[in-house]
C-alpha cells in the first residue's frame, strides 16, 4: 500500500490574509477586460507578419512574395578573399545567414593524424608497387600537414560553417531567374550550391534574425577560408602610381588610381549643382599635370581660369568678339611614323562637318544632304586638297573656311536655299565665330577653352567645333592627354553632337586620350541613347550627390543597391561613389590647403583670394615706391 509522504509530516497551520470576498472576482474580471483590450492593440509582430503563408515543395508563397533558399555544399581547395562580394552586391532582395560552430582542436588533430597515416600508407604502397605518383594524394598530405601545424600553433581554428541565401521575387518565374543568377555567380567561383526542397520553411527560418539554424547543413572549414566569406569588406583602389582621387569612406584608405591602366581612360561625373563635381575634376587635373599628363578643358562657366593662371596654362576665350578662332574645316596632320590615308581623312571631315551644319542651320532633306556632301568635297578641292595632297605641309591658312562653302553652295543647283541659311555665319551676326583660319595652339600642358561669353544658341556649335579641333590635334600626335568636357548636356541636346561625342569617346583609346564628361542634368544625359553609351564606354564613373528626381534613373543605370542610393541622396559636397572598372567604393574628395585655394569655385573664397591678392599687390607697389 502506498503511503503519502506528506501524511507523515507534522501538520502546519497557516492564517490566510483577510481579503474581502468581492476582491478576487473583481480582479479576474479586470484581467479579462485587459486581455480583451490587448487583443485589439496592434503589436510589432502584427506589423511585420505576412498576411498568409503557403508552403510549396520548392518555395514559400509569403504574402505577395515567393521565397526560396539556397545553401553551399562544397568549396574548392583555394577561395579568394571577398569571393562572396558579387552575391552581396547583387541588386536583388536577399537574406544571408552564416553559422559558425566551433570544433575542439584536439578532436580535429586526432582525425587529421589518422588521415595523415592513411595517406602516407597509400603513398608508400603505391611507390613500392611501382605505380606513378598520385599528385592528388601528395597535395592533400601537404595541406593536412600545414593545417596541423597551424592548429597546433594556434594560428588557425576549426569550424563547421553553414551559409544560406534566401531569395525573394514577385513571381515564381522571376524567383527561378534570381536563383539561377545566384547559382551561376557562386558556380563561377568553383563553389557548389543547391536549393532546398521540401524544407522551404526551415530554410526561410534559418535566414531570419533568430539565430535558429533549422537546416543544419555545414561544411568543415578552418578559420582562414571562413574569413574569406565574411561579407563586410570594402574594395580598395590603391596602387603604386596614379592620381589621388580621395579617401575611401569605408576604411580611410587612399583611392590612388591610374585611369590609363584600365581598358579605356574615359570618365563620367554626375552630380547636382554645388555637389563638388567641378572641384573634384579640377583636383584631378592639377594632380595629373604633376604626373606629366597634358590636359585640355572646355569650360562653359569660366571656372578653370584661376587654375590655369596659377599653373601657367593657356586660357582661350571663344566668343564673337574674341581674337581666338577655331576653323571647323581643319584637317589632322599626322606626323612621325603614323600611317594614314588622306582620302579617309577628308571623308571623315565631311561627315563631321555635316553634323556641325545640322546644328547650325537645322536638319537637311535627302536632296539637301546630297548637295551639302558634294559641296564639302568641292570646297576642299577648291583649296587643292585632294587624296594626293601632303597634309603635313599644309598650314591653317591653307584650309577652307565657312565662306568658301557658302560661295560653292550659292553656285550649285539646289544650294541657294542652304547658302541663304548659312549666311548669318559668314556675313551676319555670327560671322565672327567660325569664319576664319585657326589661330590657337595646344602646345601648353594645360589648355582651357572658355565659351562663357557665347549666347546659349551658339554654345553647342562652338563646343562641337572645339572638340573637333582637339580631336584633329590628338590624331596628329599620340601622347597622354585628358579632355574635360564640362556641362556635357549641351551636346546631348542634339543627336548629331551627341553622336559625335560618343564616337570620340569610343575611339580615343587608340590615341592615348581619356575623355571626362561632366554634367548636372543627369536626366537629359542618361535618357539619350548616346549618353548611356558614353557611360558604358567610360571605365571610371564618379557619382556625387544626386537629386531625388534623378536618383531612380541613376540607380537603374549604375545598378546601385538601396544603401548606395540613399548614400548619394544624403552625401555632402565632395562625397559619393567612385567606380573604377569592376570595383567601386564610397569616396570623399579631399584637397590640401594650397590645392583648395587653386581649384575652389566658392564665390566667397574667390572674393577673399582676390582681396588678398589686391592687398599683396598694393603692398608691393608701396615697397617699390619707398625704394
Amino acid at each position: 500500500m502506498a503511503i503519502d509522504p506528506s501524511s507523515l509530516a507534522p501538520a502546519r497551520t497557516s492564517v490566510a490574509p483577510s481579503v474581502p470576498q468581492t476582491t478576487l472576482p473583481e480582479e479576474r474580471i479586470l484581467l479579462e477586460e485587459e486581455s480583451v483590450y490587448r487583443q485589439g492593440v496592434v503589436s510589432i509582430r502584427d506589423l511585420i507578419a505576412p498576411a498568409a503563408l503557403q508552403m510549396q515543395p520548392d518555395c514559400l508563397h509569403l504574402g505577395g512574395k515567393f521565397v526560396s533558399t539556397a545553401f553551399i555544399i562544397g568549396y574548392p581547395r583555394h577561395i579568394a578573399v571577398g569571393w562572396f562580394a558579387p552575391i552581396i552586391n547583387m541588386n536583388r532582395m536577399l537574406d544571408i545567414s552564416m553559422y559558425f560552430y566551433p570544433v575542439k582542436t584536439t578532436v580535429i588533430l586526432k582525425q587529421l593524424r589518422k588521415k595523415v597515416g592513411a595517406l602516407e600508407a597509400q603513398i608508400f604502397s603505391d611507390r613500392d608497387s611501382g605505380k606513378p605518383r598520385d599528385v592528388k594524394s601528395e597535395t592533400a598530405l601537404r595541406d593536412i600537414e600545414q593545417l596541423r601545424d597551424d592548429l597546433t600553433q594556434g594560428t588557425e581554428k576549426f569550424f563547421q560553417f553553414s551559409l544560406y541565401i534566401t531569395m525573394y521575387a514577385d513571381t515564381k518565374d522571376e524567383l527561378k531567374q534570381v536563383a539561377d543568377d545566384v547559382e551561376q555567380l557562386i558556380g563561377s567561383k568553383s563553389i557548389a550550391s543547391k536549393r532546398v526542397y521540401f524544407q522551404s520553411e526551415q530554410g526561410f527560418t534559418s535566414t531570419l534574425p533568430l539565430n535558429d539554424d533549422q537546416l543544419m547543413i555545414s561544411f568543415n572549414m578552418n578559420s582562414s577560408p571562413c574569413a574569406s566569406s565574411f561579407p563586410f569588406i570594402s574594395s580598395e583602389l590603391t596602387s603604386n602610381d596614379g592620381v589621388l582621387y580621395g579617401i575611401n569612406r569605408h576604411n580611410n584608405s587612399l583611392i590612388l588610381f591610374d585611369r590609363f591602366s584600365l581598358q579605356n581612360a574615359n570618365a563620367v561625373v554626375f552630380a547636382t549643382s554645388g555637389a563638388g563635381k567641378s572641384y573634384a575634376v579640377k583636383l584631378e587635373v592639377l594632380r595629373a599635370l604633376m604626373l606629366g599628363t597634358d590636359v585640355i578643358v572646355i569650360d562653359p562657366e569660366m571656372e578653370y581660369k584661376h587654375l590655369s593662371d596659377a599653373v601657367g596654362g593657356t586660357y582661350i576665350n571663344i566668343s564673337l568678339s574674341s581674337d581666338a578662332k577655331v576653323n571647323p574645316f581643319d584637317l589632322p596632320r599626322p606626323i612621325g611614323d603614323v600611317a594614314f590615308s588622306v582620302d579617309d581623312i577628308i571623308r571623315s571631315a565631311v561627315i563631321t562637318l555635316k553634323g556641325l551644319l545640322k546644328i547650325m542651320i537645322g536638319p537637311f532633306t535627302t536632296e539637301e544632304d546630297a548637295v551639302i556632301d558634294r559641296g564639302l568635297l568641292e570646297v576642299y578641292a577648291k583649296r587643292d586638297i585632294s587624296p594626293m595632297s601632303d597634309l603635313a605641309a599644309l598650314g591653317p591658312a591653307d584650309m577652307p573656311i565657312m565662306q568658301d562653302l557658302q560661295q560653292i553652295l550659292d553656285g550649285m543647283v539646289g544650294g541657294q536655299e542652304l547658302s541663304l541659311r548659312l549666311q548669318k555665319y559668314t556675313d551676319g551676326t555670327f560671322a565672327a565665330l567660325l569664319n576664319a583660319p585657326t589661330n590657337v595652339e595646344l602646345k601648353n600642358r594645360l589648355v582651357v577653352f572658355s565659351v562663357r561669353d557665347l549666347e546659349d544658341e551658339l554654345k553647342p556649335i562652338a563646343i562641337y567645333a572645339i572638340v573637333n579641333y582637339i580631336w584633329n590635334v590628338v590624331r596628329s600626335e599620340r601622347k597622354k592627354r585628358v579632355l574635360v568636357v564640362d556641362e556635357a548636356w549641351w551636346l546631348m541636346q542634339r543627336e548629331d553632337s551627341a553622336k559625335f561625342i560618343f564616337a570620340l569617346v569610343k575611339r580615343c583609346r587608340k590615341y592615348f586620350l581619356g575623355v571626362t564628361t561632366i554634367t548636372q542634368d543627369v536626366n537629359d544625359f542618361l535618357t539619350s541613347p548616346y549618353g548611356r553609351a558614353i557611360v558604358t564606354n567610360s571605365a571610371i564613373q564618379l557619382l556625387l550627390k544626386q537629386s531625388p528626381a534623378a536618383i531612380d534613373l541613376v540607380q537603374k543605370t549604375f545598378m546601385l543597391t538601396e544603401g548606395e542610393k540613399y548614400l548619394l541622396l544624403e552625401s555632402g559636397p565632395g562625397e559619393g561613389i567612385f567606380f573604377a572598372g569592376s570595383k567601386h567604393v564610397a569616396i570623399k574628395v579631399i584637397a590640401s590647403y594650397t590645392e583648395d585655394q587653386l581649384i575652389t569655385s566658392d564665390p566667397r573664397q574667390l572674393l577673399e583670394i582676390e582681396a588678398a591678392k589686391q592687398e599683396f599687390d598694393a603692398q608691393m607697389e608701396e615697397r617699390k615706391m619707398g625704394e
